[in-house]
């Protein structure tokens, strides 16, 4: 499957699949900054199949005995398209053991031939069989003398606060793995304060996932809410719980824009800031993900809603950000007044290089001027369509 929509009422443009050259590869937030102008941001998520020649790590063959502390059986309750996810931590097991039980006829994926027929029989069996996942190892599978798109050194803007401050938050500024087997998912969410994440999927089976524009997050939202009013009276923004599932039929019943796509071993996903995705994996896989920033998220940060009902939630204080990258706000922002909508299609700043010099002031013209570079873009159109305040665990599981 390469991208696919599930709703009547299209986005302003699908799930983009770009193929960047070796040159262009070389420089994460420059190349982060393109993809937006060319609106990749839009529709939340974007994949990106690095060139032939690029490998993070020379072979997989020696990870056999690496340890996943805390593997987790997820259980689902539910019916009717609405569920909701509960972990169960298990003892610690090694890749070989997982493996071994991904594989095993109890766990393993059932024969399909093709993905609707697998994306069918995920949303049948979602709530039998609870599958194991090998999520949040904090840890990289990258080689140390990888450089290029090393997801433990992106080197963007999130990185002033560890450069600044030497604090670091395990899977947001820091890698974390993710070992899966058939049905293992991540239920609705945006990321940790609204942020970016990147996940490359080192190997095994394929990894599919759901998203939502930003521009139609609060109407997720709101979605969310109305089907689980307990949940949202304990607490304002519990989608950050991550225990939330609605299927497709229930998006698409109620109008909510979505698109879909599968990601393979060796490509990246990027999802952008305050975009709901959901998803889950199609058997035994390993990928690696980390969240990082442009300047665009600054905005997403500000405005972010966070859960105040548990300890281990991550809260980023954004005076830092605001003071060096919006410094004639930083009064206002300290005052409480520095508060507006965000304008979701503009891309950020960094794709002024991009764009003329009266269209890079703003960062909203798609048009082709300034320098371009010479990827292969693939669009998907839908068918149908101060410092850190508070750093307390991860609460991740959120591929």
């Amino acid at each position: 499957m390469s991208s696919d929509s599930g709703s009547q009422t299209p986005g302003p443009k699908g799930i983009m699949t770009f193929h960047p050259t070796a040159e262009e590869f070389q420089n994460f937030s420059r190349y982060i900054a393109y993809m937006e102008y060319q609106g990749a941001h839009q529709a939340g998520l974007a994949k990106v199949v690095p060139p032939k020649d690029w490998k993070p790590r020379k072979s997989y063959d020696d990870i056999d005995d690496l340890v996943i502390p805390a593997p987790i059986q997820q259980v689902m309750t539910g019916q009717s398209g609405l569920f909701t996810q509960y972990n169960i931590q298990k003892k610690p097991m090694t890749v070989r053991e997982f493996r071994k039980t991904a594989n095993s006829d109890k766990f393993c994926s059932p024969r399909y031939a093709d993905f609707e027929e697998l994306e069918r029989k995920y949303w049948k069996k979602v709530t039998f069989n609870p599958p194991i996942y090998g999520a949040d190892v904090n840890g990289t599978l990258y080689d140390p003398d990888v450089t290029v798109w090393n997801i433990g050194k992106l080197n963007t803007i999130l990185d002033t606060v560890e450069h600044a401050n030497g604090i670091t938050i395990e899977g947001v500024n820091t890698p974390y793995l993710y070992f899966g087997m058939w049905k293992t998912t991540f239920a609705w969410h945006t990321e940790d304060m609204d942020l970016y994440s990147i996940n490359y999927l080192h190997f095994g089976a394929p990894k599919s996932w759901y998203c939502v524009p930003p521009e139609q997050g609060k109407k997720m939202e709101r979605l969310a809410q109305g089907f689980f009013p307990g949940s949202h009276q304990n607490c304002e923004a519990f989608l950050r719980h991550k225990m939330t599932l609605i299927s497709p039929s229930i998006l698409r019943k109620y109008g909510i824009p979505f698109e879909k796509i599968t990601q393979e071993p060796g490509e990246f996903m990027v999802t952008f800031p305050y975009s709901y995705h959901a998803g889950f994996n199609h058997g035994f896989n390993c990928a690696e993900s980390t969240n990082f920033a442009t300047e665009r998220w600054i905005e997403y940060g500000k405005q972010a809603m966070l859960c105040t009902c548990r300890k281990d939630m991550v809260k980023i204080s954004m005076d830092l950000f605001v003071k060096n990258y919006q410094p004639d706000r930083y009064e206002q922002w300290l005052a409480g007044r520095d508060t507006g909508p965000i304008d979701h299609s503009r891309p950020t700043p960094e794709a002024k290089e991009f764009l003329g010099e009266e269209q890079g002031k703003d960062c909203i013209s798609k048009e082709p001027y300034g320098a371009e570079l010479n990827t292969q873009v693939e669009r998907k159109r839908s068918e149908n369509m101060y410092i850190f305040m508070l750093v307390e665990g991860g609460n991740k599981i959120s591929d």
